[in-house]
């Protein structure tokens, strides 16, 4: 009997030491594998302190390290007015995008009417279209309105989006159909029934959208660049790229203004990251 013991306590030692091998051998692959993806982005942050005599070298380490390339950014760029640009067209496209596509998508799911179905393949059919395909019908319609050269004409072609709509669909169909049912007994119109139920059930797809939204819009720089003539209106990826026009012999003024525009990025996605999960499998579910 002693013996089936500790034959079951060696057994039970080695599947433990087995477990803890296997599970710090993955972690050490998801790390390797993980500075190897952020290599490039290490490197950047590591030359946007760096001198000119070293900027090109590998070394991760700055030697000797200045903040020389961030105050010359500073100072030949107006920082603040960019980032002031780039806010604006963002919290307006982010904002604008959730409205109009959580309503949008609000009787795609929760109403019947005829051709739903026809819509609703329609608009996922369009997500096959490449974004510069509707560039030239954008700068014509734009155009016409009289909105060239305006932060709105940059804002309004991306103020809904086909992927949010078909995200918050999906999200309202995992909400409980009695919710909904209750709320008309008691008279609620569709409308309050749409900002009081079903907007705080989908907050982790509206969460994602944010996060999809703001990388979009403030990294947004092939259309602004078509828009806008006055440089003074451009947001800051497109500001940076007439920094590397004038700074091309000077790469450490450009990583030090990539680094910049990247930090909001980085805040807001650790900031919501924990809603990705939630609203992904909510609408692969749905």
């Amino acid at each position: 009997m002693e013996t089936l013991n500790k034959k079951s306590v060696d057994y039970k030692r080695v599947k433990a030491i087995k477990k803890i091998f296997s599970l710090v051998i993955t972690y050490l692959i998801l790390i390797i594998i993980a500075i190897f993806l952020a290599g490039p982005f290490i490197w950047l942050v590591s030359s946007s302190f760096k001198t000119g005599q070293n900027i090109y070298t590998m070394d991760l380490i700055p030697h000797p390290f200045t903040l020389a390339n961030y105050i010359g950014v500073i100072n030949f760029i107006s920082i603040p007015k960019y980032i002031l640009n780039t806010v604006i067209i963002t919290v307006s496209g982010i904002v604008l995008d959730v409205v109009l596509a959580s309503l949008a998508a609000y009787p795609l799911a929760c109403m019947d009417f005829y051709g739903k179905n026809l819509i609703f393949s329609a608009l996922i059919s369009t997500m096959i279209l490449p974004a510069a395909a509707g560039l030239i019908v954008n700068y014509l319609t734009i155009s016409k309105m009289g909105l060239l050269d305006t932060l709105t004409g940059v804002i309004i072609p991306g103020a809904v989006s086909v992927f949010s709509i078909i995200l918050l669909r999906q999200s309202y169909l995992t909400v409980p159909r009695e919710l909904i049912d209750a709320a008309k007994i008691d008279g609620a119109s569709e409308f309050k029934i749409w900002y009081k139920i079903m907007l705080p059930e989908v907050m982790p797809a509206i969460s994602t959208i944010v996060i999809f939204d703001f990388i979009g819009l403030w990294n947004s720089f092939l259309w602004p660049i078509v828009v806008l003539q006055d440089p003074n209106k451009y947001p800051l990826a497109t500001a940076l790229k007439y920094l590397s026009g004038q700074f091309n012999y000077k790469f450490g003024y450009v990583a030090a203004g990539t680094v910049l525009s990247i930090i909001p990025v980085i805040i807001v996605f650790l900031a919501f990251q924990k809603y990705f999960i939630n609203a992904v499998a909510g609408a692969i579910k749905g």
